[in-house]
């Protein structure tokens, strides 16, 4: 058992409004793809934890929702793991990106006032044009003159050794919470479904990918084959169609993508079946929305 004179360990608590690069940045710290990614805002809808393990430290990284406005009772649920995540952290990662201004004084507010070391990220530097990332560096120490501002491309992993570095300074002296050989506390069966979710919003538009829930129902694992059944849910008779589509060739590229996604993650050849269920309104009722694990 390690000494936690010197082993570290600690929750580092990723947050931020929509589409800033939350996922991308814990994809790239953990070098592994656990979080799904898209262009479009509020993909992430779970709060998820991915544990980064070392001889000297274990770090477990939170992939937080966005934050919004509560419109429905998911969203609600959704605020609920970002408010949980400002409680509990050892430190916050507060992202913005390149291009933002001060829309959320609020958010920032919240997360200064929490017990835990803050360090705010510009992120997407990638994007630079001329002198725009020190500009927007200035703009923001000039905003809040206490804060610590790093500048990230999470998608380029550029910047982050340098953040690794300082996250390793501020974690505190504490032995592991997790199991050395755990790298998330979701299951194979949430990993699956998020990976079917993401293909759905990659290849839809408007309100599809948002009235859509998947639910992993069979993970049968054998030597060299995992078997798995995944039901996609939506809102309405109309949208169902949508996502099957002509000669149901939109749910089979779906599945042939996520299908190359799984493979990649858990090494082994996978059979994939979808199921596409209406279950009218689900965002705004409790009952169903804790049968999908909200």
């Amino acid at each position: 058992m390690e000494s936690s004179e010197e082993f570290k360990s600690g929750f580092v608590n990723i947050i931020g409004r929509p589409n800033v690069g939350k996922s991308t940045l814990l994809n790239a710290l953990m070098n592994e793809k656990l979080a799904i990614t898209s262009s479009k805002a509020q993909t992430t809808r779970h709060r998820m934890f991915g544990i980064l393990n070392d001889e000297n430290y274990q770090i477990v990284f939170s992939d937080t929702p966005g934050a919004i406005d509560p419109a429905y009772k998911l969203q609600e649920k959704m605020m609920g793991y970002l408010r949980t995540a400002l409680e509990d952290a050892d430190v916050i990662l507060f992202m913005v990106a390149l291009e933002d201004r001060n829309d959320y004084p609020q958010l920032i507010e919240m997360a200064q006032n929490a017990q835990a070391p803050v360090i705010f990220l510009i992120n997407k530097t990638d994007q630079n044009k001329g002198s725009q990332t020190l500009d927007k560096t200035t703009y923001w120490k000039e905003l809040y003159p206490g804060l610590e501002i790093m500048t990230i491309s999470a998608l380029e992993q550029q910047g982050t050794q340098e953040l690794m570095n300082r996250i390793l300074e501020l974690l505190p002296n504490h032995p592991a919470y997790f199991p050395k050989d755990e790298m998330t506390d979701k299951s194979e069966r949430f990993i699956c479904s998020e990976i079917v979710r993401e293909k759905i919003f990659m290849n839809y538009k408007q309100e599809i990918p948002y009235s859509t829930e998947v639910a992993v129902t069979s993970f049968k694992e054998e030597e060299s084959i995992i078997h798995i059944e995944a039901e996609i849910y939506v809102e309405r008779d109309s949208q169902k169609g949508i996502i099957i589509g002509k000669k149901a060739e939109s749910i089979k590229k779906v599945g042939m993508q996520a299908r190359k996604d799984m493979e990649s993650f858990f090494g082994k050849k996978i059979n994939l079946q979808t199921f596409v269920k209406v279950e009218k309104d689900w965002r705004k009722d409790d009952r169903k929305l804790t049968r999908f694990g909200y």
